[in-house]
């Protein structure tokens, strides 16, 4: 059975199609590159898969669990990295962690070796007992995937998860998706190619909130090993 099951999820804002007739699967271990031009539907996408908006039809089904008729166990499958995300700065790192693992039902002795192992994992030590509103937009954004990730789940959703970094933690943040893909089935929105010829397996490709293209992210590869003429071809 896939991890994930889009079927034909369709969301309009204001008479506007956002997503129409949108349907794929995905396996076990599997890191997929969701690529499209602003408005194409990447993050709407993965705002109705994680439960956060509902569809104005169609479903989604994680590890089996409908997120329209089983909303709470469907999202207690996923960890969730919002594009841009904000909030929360009155509290400190260790705090935001703290309430994330509570929020997924970790409570009392299994939160301490929870928290230590993210800030460990996403070099958090030297922040966690700093507020969030302290901290530049990259480590606000390192502790905003660490609240994605305290609970262990086996599907992650990440909006643009570099955001905000600089070249050097973009590399770490990217190494570091790679190897907490293993046991994990993860949907990675970007608009930086070389962060999906880098590290997807998988390339679904977006156009004006319709599936244009998804497979094997070596056959979208041109003989350089890029991206740009697949986006060209099928993007634009």
């Amino acid at each position: 059975m896939p991890h994930i099951q889009a079927i034909s999820l369709s969301k309009s804002y204001s008479g506007k199609s956002a997503l129409a007739d949108f349907s794929f699967e995905a396996g076990d271990s599997e890191l997929i590159g969701i690529l499209g031009a602003n408005g194409a539907g990447k993050s709407t996408l993965i705002k109705l898969l994680a439960g956060v908006i509902e569809p104005d039809s169609g479903n989604a089904i994680l590890n089996g669990h409908s997120i329209r008729q089983d909303r709470r166990t469907a999202q207690a499958q996923i960890g969730y990295l919002p594009e841009s995300p904000s909030g929360f700065d009155d509290i400190t790192v260790y705090e935001f962690l703290s309430f994330s693992a509570n929020a997924h039902g970790i409570y009392g002795r299994e939160i301490i070796p929870a928290i230590s192992k993210i800030c460990e994992e996403l070099d958090l030590d030297d922040v966690k007992y700093m507020k969030l509103s302290n901290l530049s937009k990259g480590w606000r954004q390192r502790a905003w995937l660490g609240q994605a990730l305290v609970h262990n789940p086996s599907l992650l959703f990440l909006d643009e998860p570099t955001d905000g970094f600089d070249p050097i933690q973009k590399i770490a943040i990217r190494q570091h998706i790679k190897f907490i893909a293993k046991g994990r089935t993860i949907l990675m929105s970007t608009h930086i190619l070389e962060e999906a010829e880098a590290i997807c397996d998988q390339i679904m490709i977006m156009k004006s909130g319709r599936l244009v293209e998804y497979g094997d992210t070596s056959s979208f590869l041109d003989k350089h090993g890029r991206l740009e003429q697949s986006m060209i071809a099928f993007a634009t």
